[in-house]
């Protein structure tokens, strides 16, 4: 999947563009309107990410002009712009999605998600399975082979959001975001505290979550 990112502030810039490379996109970044116009009418993008105050070209007008040439990649607009009617405007100039600033990384990854899914027509799955492990996203109730597992709310939680991603590494700040919504304190122990409970319930053995130090988790595929 390849994404186009549309952000002239550095920092937000970097920290999307790095986020979802590490979930697995190719990311294409630019940090102004006429560029991302170019790039966009000439590359197929699978997604676009665009902030709305961009230099040369802004977000609403550059969003309008993709959609009178017939482009139609699915849009998840940034602004920090919160009124009503912001996001209606916005939605109305061709966005498919609208996200205030300040946001959280695991927000805008599950909303670049969802406008995959609904683009390719792919239907929510109601139960996930990773190896020996079943979770029935309908009954929230977890399955280790034939052997039903009870499991609070935080640790389904965090089992949910490893087995969306299996394979791939979750940070600590990812977990944080996704479990608690807010921002990991590197002073805090939280999250091996809950990493260590589920591990007792799903994974005794220490086989399936395994531990990247100083980088995070990760829910083995196979």
């Amino acid at each position: 999947m390849r994404l186009l990112v549309v952000e002239d502030d550095p920092k937000i810039a970097s920290f999307v563009v790095k986020g979802l490379q590490q979930s697995g996109y190719a990311v294409d970044h630019c940090g102004e309107g006429e560029r991302a116009l170019d790039l966009a009418t000439t590359i197929e993008y699978d997604a676009a990410v665009v902030d709305l105050m961009l230099p040369k070209l802004d977000g609403l007008t550059l969003l309008q002009t993709l959609r009178s040439r017939g482009v139609q990649t699915p849009v998840i607009i940034l602004s920090a712009r919160a009124s009503v009617d912001d996001r209606v405007t916005g939605l109305q100039a061709g966005g498919d999605d609208y996200l205030t600033k300040p946001f959280a990384f695991t927000e805008l990854l599950a909303r670049v998600q969802a406008l995959l899914r609904r683009a390719a027509k792919t239907p929510e799955p109601t139960r996930l399975v990773v190896g020996p492990l079943t979770l029935d996203l309908l009954t929230r109730s977890v399955r280790r082979g034939d052997e039903k597992v009870e499991l609070q709310p935080r640790e389904f939680t965090l089992l949910e959001y490893l087995m969306r991603h299996p394979g791939r590494v979750v940070t600590k700040t990812m977990i944080m975001e996704r479990v608690w919504d807010y921002s990991f304190d590197p002073q805090t122990n939280i999250v091996d505290v809950l990493v260590h409970r589920l591990r007792a319930k799903v994974d005794p053995e220490k086989k399936l979550i395994q531990t990247l130090r100083g980088v995070g988790y990760v829910l083995a595929a196979d």
